[in-house]
């Protein structure tokens, strides 16, 4: 089977599984930085995984980042990750890709595939002309401490969603009606309500050489064929770390490093059932009447709420095309001059009224971005102010289930 398709960057990949004895509910958790300013979810995830092997205890909740000595949590990762592979916790499943059906509560279902995309075709700098973008602006500051987590890791689990431009729905979709052919990986219920998942192996040589090549036909004028759609940060932590390693090995290695390579789950920009949901802010310690002073004006009209009442305000009127990015601008501002402000990026409007309760607290809630037209604005300005958009709700986030080794 050919591994690598250089006119669509795709590697196909050795995926690892939990071994059949291992309950997947258990095993699955949802993507490590959501319910950051909810650590009684984390707390319930805990309770129901236990001791079972679990990619509970591969990863790290942002929710603990501040909490726990950081250098002792990355060493247990690393070790746990290496025990699951020494006591085959995880068996090479599948050398091809996963087609993915993700049910959610509501019956809504998103398609996609699992891949391994080539990190040298990324570029997540701002006026990027890679195949791979960004389509937020990226916080390089975000990117060392995770650095940390996955340069000593033997695996990855990947939350990242990658989208593609197809609105005539040739890639991806089809593969809906064959899978009473392909061998079925992983059905189950996903914990605390993430609805439910179906995996099917595609591993036969000319599906896959079929899909590629329907794929590249997908790539734009400018050469973008990816946008990346959730867990940017992630991914430039991927690319990071490969670009740290590639200036110490050899011109072979080079070519078919694991490192080069991150693990992701392809979706078609035009699923009817993929929905761009806004990213709402919360802003804590502060003198709410004082910051409201300092960011309000004549310009474009934001909702807040404080103390379970909503009502709206209009910003201070200096330039910028979306609310999101004038508030971004003036919360930024603000900030300089009051350390002791704290903001997080919050999906959910029911998250943000309760997390806004407090005196010395206040929500802003934002609307959500027309997606049809995403890949046009990326081509031609470049990317969105950072946390823009989310794809679904905290809980409709990608669980951790598949590995790929990188070492």
């Amino acid at each position: 089977m050919k591994k690598y398709f250089d006119k669509t960057g795709i590697c196909v990949p050795t995926i690892l599984l939990p071994n059949s004895n291992i309950s997947k509910k258990t095993w699955a958790v949802i993507a490590c930085d959501q319910f950051t300013s909810e650590p009684e979810y984390w707390e319930e995830v805990s309770s129901i995984v236990g001791n079972n092997p679990s990619t509970y205890h591969i990863i790290f909740p942002e929710a603990y980042l501040e909490k726990v000595n950081k250098q002792e949590k990355i060493k247990t990762i690393n070790n746990q990750m290496q025990q699951y592979i020494d006591k085959n916790v995880l068996e090479n499943s599948v050398d091809g890709f996963i087609f993915v059906n993700r049910t959610f509560p509501n019956g809504s279902k998103r398609k996609g595939i699992m891949v391994s995309i080539d990190l040298d075709q990324y570029d997540f700098s701002e006026g990027s002309k890679a195949m791979v973008r960004a389509t937020e602006k990226t916080v390089v500051e975000r990117i060392p401490p995770r650095v940390e987590i996955r340069e000593n890791s033997p695996l990855e689990l990947p939350h990242v969603l990658v989208l593609i431009d197809d609105p005539d729905e040739t890639v991806i979709e089809p593969l809906s009606e064959q899978t009473m052919y392909l061998r079925c990986v992983y059905d189950f219920d996903l914990m605390i309500n993430g609805g439910h998942i179906e995996g099917y192996a595609i591993e036969d040589p000319e599906t896959i050489e079929h899909l590629m090549s329907t794929l590249e036909k997908l790539t734009t004028k400018d050469g973008l064929l990816y946008a990346v759609g959730d867990g940017n940060h992630s991914l430039a932590t991927a690319k990071q770390c490969w670009d740290n390693l590639k200036t110490t090995i050899s011109e072979k290695d080079f070519k078919t490093h694991p490192a080069r390579f991150a693990l992701v789950e392809l979706n078609n920009l035009h699923d009817p059932d993929l929905l761009f949901e806004p990213i709402h802010r919360i802003v804590s310690n502060v003198d709410v009447d004082d910051l409201l002073s300092f960011i309000q004006g004549d310009g474009k009209s934001v909702e807040i709420i404080n103390n379970g009442i909503k009502s709206k305000i209009q910003l201070s009127n200096i330039s910028g095309e979306l609310t999101l990015g004038v508030l971004q601008q003036l919360l930024d501002k603000y900030r300089e001059t009051h350390p002791e402000m704290t903001m997080d990026y919050i999906h959910g409007e029911k998250s943000l009224e309760k997390l806004s309760k407090s005196i010395s607290s206040i929500g802003f809630l934002l609307k959500s971005i027309q997606k049809n037209n995403l890949f046009n604005v990326i081509s031609s300005d470049g990317c969105l102010p950072r946390k823009t958009f989310s794809m679904g709700e905290a809980n409709e986030k990608r669980y951790y289930l598949e590995a790929r080794k990188i070492k």
